[in-house]
């Protein structure tokens, strides 16, 4: 299959965040870890944490950030089922302007699917 939007996203992101960690700034490796280490088992579980990420995501509207929290929350195990009432979650407290992030949201759980089907 062609690559899809999802793959090209996966693969885009490792080429970028190499550049991004070549550069060697303190406070850049510093965000990093700090992002990283936000997503491991505490109080809430990683998995737990995973679906946090994405309903916040969707709130901000940041889509790159929506499809690595699919990715994750399919790779953790949740649900297509659970991922969407997540994203039910976002759209209730964001509101309407969600929606076009919504609608990118539903076609990224099918298009990681597709990706994973293929690889």
């Amino acid at each position: 299959m062609e690559n899809n939007r999802i793959q090209q996203f996966i693969e885009q992101r490792v080429i970028l965040n190499e550049k991004v960690l070549e550069t060697n700034h303190l406070g850049i490796k510093r965000f990093f870890n700090l992002d990283t280490s936000a997503y491991t088992d505490g109080a809430l579980s990683a998995k737990e944490k995973e679906l946090l990420g994405l309903t916040a995501s969707l709130v901000l509207r940041c889509n790159d950030c929506v499809d690595y929290h699919i990715i994750q929350c399919i790779d953790a195990g949740f649900s297509d089922k659970e991922i969407i009432e997540a994203l039910n979650v976002g759209l209730v407290v964001c509101g309407s302007i969600v929606i076009p992030h919504l609608r990118h949201a539903i076609e990224s759980i099918e298009l990681y699917h597709l990706y994973q089907s293929d690889n």
